[in-house]
């Protein structure tokens, strides 16, 4: 398979992005290099850029579409949770911008073999890295019921966990679920059919669940969101793509936090404690695709684009 992905929110994210010709900028989801090739467009040859990914399938198709950019640029197998040390190796302390694009590629969902998507069967597998040790296969084989239960409903925000956890661990005890279609069907039969009838896909929520735990992705994410604004330079900016709910909480919560820093009761009259912002949000409201956008590419629809500016 080519590594085929259509950029969400591509002018506006590069647009608030505010590329200068000579800086350096990281593209922290390298992917296909879709967003990539817009920020190295704009980048002049004293510019810099470091793309990060956690899949070499990525990576390595990344490098080719920018193969022909003039320009220093550096390709990184990593999470990009681990920014600090990236560009620590690379001689960088700071940076003048960034682009974390949170959504799962169309390559890795269309292929099979990364187990990812409830709409083709393959193994069950969902990892971004395929070098880490934990697949979905360990986490719907092995995990207590009342594990699955919790990580189905507080990642995939999903009314039925419980009745799907059970039903997976009735199931595995005939013989293990080893195919995205086996668990399809388990969750199928788990929700109601009065259920079924309405909505997004019935394994939608449970596979992103899945994902979410495989890849640890929520405390990844954490972690990155306050690496990121550490390390901007001033006036440098990070622009964050989310596609549900559970990130863009983490995203805005740390985003607020930041510009709003004091902890003082609200009566005080001045601020006592010295907490001082150290960014600001360049948009109060998440910026969203055109309804153009959502019609060529519904795998932009639920999107929303977070920037932050550092003072």
């Amino acid at each position: 398979m080519t590594f085929d992905h259509e950029p969400v929110l591509l002018d506006e994210s590069v647009k608030n992005l505010a590329v200068k010709s000579d800086g350096i900028y990281v593209d922290g989801t390298l992917g296909g290099g879709g967003h990539a090739e817009k920020i190295c467009g704009q980048l002049g040859p004293r510019g810099r850029f470091i793309g990060i990914d956690r899949d070499q399938d990525a990576l390595d198709a990344a490098e080719n579409r920018l193969r022909q950019l003039k320009l220093n640029k550096k390709y990184v197998r990593s999470n990009y949770s681990n920014i600090k040390n990236i560009i620590l190796d690379e001689g960088i302390d700071r940076i003048d911008g960034a682009l974390l694009d949170l959504g799962v590629s169309s390559f890795q969902l269309d292929n099979t073999q990364r187990g990812f998507s409830y709409m083709s069967d393959g193994p069950l597998d969902m990892r971004m890295d395929r070098d880490d040790p934990v697949t979905a296969y360990d986490v719907v084989n092995t995990y207590e019921e009342g594990d699955l239960a919790r990580l189905i409903k507080e990642y995939g925000e999903e009314r039925w966990a419980k009745r799907i956890a059970s039903f997976i661990c009735r199931e595995r005890k005939d013989s293990p679920v080893e195919t995205t279609g086996r668990l399809v069907e388990i969750i199928k039969k788990a929700i109601p059919a009065s259920a079924r009838r309405e909505g997004p896909h019935p394994a939608k929520r449970t596979f992103q669940a899945i994902r979410i735990e495989v890849n640890d992705e929520l405390g990844q994410l954490r972690k990155a969101i306050e690496d990121f604004c550490d390390v901007l330079a001033p006036g440098g900016r990070l622009c964050v793509i989310t596609f549900h709910s559970l990130e863009d909480r983490i995203v805005k919560d740390i985003f607020s936090r930041r510009a709003d820093p004091c902890t003082c009761p609200p009566d005080f009259p001045v601020c006592v404690c010295g907490k001082t912002p150290d960014i600001k949000k360049v948009n109060t409201k998440p910026i969203m695709p055109t309804e153009a956008e959502k019609d060529r590419n519904p795998r932009a629809r639920s999107a929303k684009l977070r920037v932050a500016e550092k003072i």
